[in-house]
């Protein structure tokens, strides 16, 4: 396994995060190592280093056959650089998953579009393994490190993600379907490129997206977006994570985002759940990009119902 700055920088102040994650993962039982452009301090503008810097050293891990996994340090706004960049053929040749979430979005829909690959919607080493993981409580942190291990290392579906009290049923339902998702407004740019997940991908899919930052008014625009592509017509149902720092959504404040979401869904009869921890929010639940899932939302419950790696996964094992 190999920690990399897939997009923004690391500020020197976050250095011991990162060493969090590498013990969390030795910890787990993998052999865990840095890749050289993860160097604390380094910078070009608002990234680690130039879009093809990063695309050259992300190609080399995806080659070198001793990678069986790849943990972003970060996120950012460096992957639109670098999405032409990637070398697909040697993930078809070689896969293996990529965690992240934030700008790493891109990274899960786009590759999952170009290679089948499932990307691993999960923590990072500075904002989540090596950071929210620390304050959970005790309990939660070894939740979470034994559905990571299993999830990274497993030949079985997961079953039931962990819940918790705030999961909430914004539309009951049922729905099963391939998972797909991301920060919204990620999603969105995704489909702006010509590396877009063709539309008959949504088919039947459960649509899982969250947010950090700006206004509650771009998360209904966000929506919008995706109704004007189809892709609301296309779904079978929706997951939403707990928002973060988003203006106009504070408590008690209106509309709350359950109110834009059933807004801009209308009259399309699908299950909505709601406030769910992954992304920005964390600690996460890893949300693997392509893998068949079962959502009940009015039992407040999301299953994996497929394993993440594997043959059946098209990504090959983890060590």
């Amino acid at each position: 396994m190999v920690i990399a700055a897939l997009s923004g920088p690391l500020p020197a102040a976050y250095e011991p995060n990162v060493q969090r994650t590498v013990e969390l993962f030795e910890r787990m039982g993998f052999r865990v190592r840095r890749a050289p452009l993860l160097e604390a301090g380094r910078r070009r503008w608002w990234s680690a280093a130039t879009p093809v810097e990063i695309a050259a050293e992300l190609n080399g891990l995806l080659r070198d056959p001793e990678v069986r996994a790849i943990v972003a340090s970060d996120g950012g706004q460096t992957a639109l650089g670098y999405l032409d960049l990637i070398d697909v053929d040697a993930i078809r040749a070689d896969p293996k998953p990529i965690l992240g979430y934030s700008d790493i979005s891109l990274l899960h829909l786009v590759l999952h579009a170009r290679t089948g690959l499932v990307g691993f919607q999960a923590d990072m080493a500075v904002p989540g393994f090596g950071g929210s993981w620390q304050a959970a409580p005790v309990a939660r942190q070894a939740e979470l490190e034994k559905l990571y291990c299993r999830l990274l290392t497993g030949t079985e579906a997961i079953g039931a993600l962990p819940a918790s009290p705030s999961w909430e049923c914004w539309r009951p339902g049922r729905a099963e379907g391939r998972l797909i998702g991301g920060v919204i407004n990620r999603i969105a740019l995704a489909q702006a490129t010509p590396f877009a997940l063709p539309l008959d991908r949504f088919d039947g899919a459960v649509l899982f997206w969250e947010e950090m930052g700006g206004l509650a008014s771009y998360v209904w625009s966000y929506l919008q977006v995706m109704r004007h592509c189809g892709i609301l017509d296309r779904i079978s149902g929706m997951v939403v994570g707990v928002p973060r720092e988003i203006s106009g959504l504070e408590p008690g404040a209106s509309p709350s985002l359950r109110e834009i979401v059933l807004d801009v869904l209308g009259d399309r009869d699908i299950p909505v759940l709601g406030n769910v921890e992954f992304g920005h929010a964390g600690p996460n639940l890893p949300m693997p990009v392509g893998v068949r899932v079962g959502l009940d939302a009015r039992q407040r419950t999301l299953s994996l119902l497929e394993p993440a790696v594997g043959p059946h996964a098209m990504t090959g094992p983890v060590g």
